[in-house]
């Protein structure tokens, strides 16, 4: 029996509560209709014995304590689904936006989705080549693997998601079983567009499936986004066999969210006004990527958000890093030097590429070719802050032999173009020629077999070309100063 509750108790922001109310579950949706004929949406967020507190997602403004009628549904709100929301625009609650009509249902799922039985989920190991060389060599992205990005305010992550989605090619999958969902929080209009244009330009539209939440739409919507986006591609993935990969941004701006609806709950707060159970909430959106037995579709997330201040300490990174396997870091010191994408390399990185390089995977170079840059590049900075307190002119020939071989490799391996496409053989040979700048007694993390194999031994034309890079590079940053000067 459908009941009908008049009036509510109390109204605190965009939450209702009710008295008196039977049979009501958690998650439940209802609807609320008001006395001049609208009607919103909410579902239960809080129960306590007959009293329960009704999440509005529309907001409650023109609402008041006598003109709502309140019917509970009887179930958790669902995302209607079929294989005609590929190619289409919906808002953070999964309605359509485009103007191209309502989506006819195939199946309605649970926006919260079924946990994935450890015991069924398979080990991903395919690797996922996105045509950027910091990626696909250093931190390589894998089939079925969560791997976000970290960056800061202003910095060019849109950019970069747009690439990716461009340009990321699935080992066993082709353009009619690749699929990508974008999910958008909290994103001024400008933003929204430049996503929009961007996949349309790039003729991936039809394979796209975005959902947007802008930052003047209801933060309810914004806790609904990244559900609603991973519930469209757990349907692509496990019940249509696609391989789907996931864009989430900003998920600072989906915590904030998540703070702003708990205060206004009264819950205790926890670091920095979040709630206490802000690692658990992330985790149940990053753990829902994976493959599982029987199945041959994948769900691959790479989640961006922005850290406050550029603090990697910050609650939001700080747990997203302990949930997920890795992070791609973004710098803003590479940034205003112009190189794009700006990747930071010593701090980024992924804990499932071990598995999924090398050996009929990418290449059989590839694992002690990344150890050897890594290292390479860690001695870079040494070198660079021994410099800053000595000055470059008194360092040893091999430190500045390094500090060569860092701008080289910043130059040429971190920065390259927006459209340009990459694959994992010449940036894997990209590197070889960087390290063969520096001397082959200095690769300590690469056999000799393989030294013999792709290590450069003409070092006089190497060096020659290189110096002229790098003279090029100085007289660029000359002419700006010079600029700024006149300036």
């Amino acid at each position: 029996m459908i009941l009908n509750y008049v009036g509510a108790e109390e109204i605190n922001g965009s939450l209702l509560v009710l008295d008196d109310v039977d049979n009501a579950s958690y998650e439940e949706i209802v609807e609320i209709k008001m006395d001049n004929g609208k009607s919103r949406q909410g579902r239960i967020v809080q129960i306590e014995g007959k009293r329960v507190v009704i999440q509005v997602f529309e907001g409650t403004h023109s609402m008041s304590l006598s003109n709502t009628n309140t019917v509970l549904t009887g179930h958790p709100m669902e995302l209607s689904l079929s294989e005609e929301i590929l190619g289409r625009i919906f808002n953070g609650a999964g309605n359509p936006i485009d103007n191209l009509g309502k989506i006819f249902p195939k199946k309605k799922l649970n926006i919260n989705g079924t946990p994935i039985n450890p015991v069924s989920r398979v080990y991903p190991r395919n690797y996922i080549n996105t045509g950027i060389s910091t990626i696909d060599t250093l931190t390589t992205l894998i089939r079925g693997q969560k791997l976000p990005i970290f960056s800061g305010s202003g910095m060019k992550h849109n950019e970069l998601a747009v690439q990716i989605a461009r340009q990321a090619k699935i080992f066993g999958a082709d353009e009619n079983n690749f699929a990508i969902v974008f999910a958008a929080m909290g994103v001024k209009n400008d933003v929204a567009n430049y996503f929009k244009t961007k996949f349309d330009e790039s003729g991936v539209l039809q394979k796209v499936v975005m959902f947007l939440n802008l930052s003047n739409d209801p933060i309810i919507e914004r806790i609904l986004t990244p559900r609603c986006a991973l519930t469209a591609a757990e349907y692509l993935a496990f019940e249509k066999d696609m391989h789907v990969l996931v864009i989430m941004t900003d998920m600072t701006s989906y915590a904030e969210a998540l703070r702003e609806f708990s205060s206004s709950k009264g819950e205790i707060p926890g670091r920095k006004g979040y709630p206490g159970y802000l690692y658990s909430d992330l985790a149940s959106l990053y753990e829902r990527a994976g493959m599982i037995k029987g199945k041959s579709g994948s769900v691959t997330q790479i989640p961006i958000l922005t850290m406050p201040n550029d603090d990697i300490t910050h609650p939001v990174p700080d747990l997203t890093g302990y949930i997920t396997e890795g992070q791609v870091v973004l710098d803003r010191s590479l940034e205003k030097t112009g190189y794009y994408p700006p990747i930071s390399v010593l701090p980024s990185l992924s804990r499932l590429m071990k598995d999924g390089i090398g050996k009929g995977y990418t290449r059989e170079d590839h694992s002690p070719l990344a150890n050897q840059l890594f290292a390479s590049y860690a001695k870079v900075m040494d070198a660079r802050a021994l410099a800053s307190v000595i000055g470059e002119e008194d360092l040893s020939d091999i430190d500045k032999q390094y500090i060569s071989f860092g701008k080289m490799f910043e130059k040429k391996f971190v920065n390259q173009g927006f459209n340009e496409d990459r694959s994992i053989n010449e940036s894997l040979d990209l590197g070889w020629e960087l390290l063969s700048l520096l001397p082959r007694q200095e690769l300590d993390r690469v056999d000799d077999a393989l030294l013999d194999l792709h290590y450069i031994k003409d070092k006089d034309s190497l060096f020659k070309s290189s110096k002229v890079d790098l003279l090029e590079s100085n007289d660029e940053n000359d002419d700006s100063d010079d600029i700024k000067d006149e300036e």
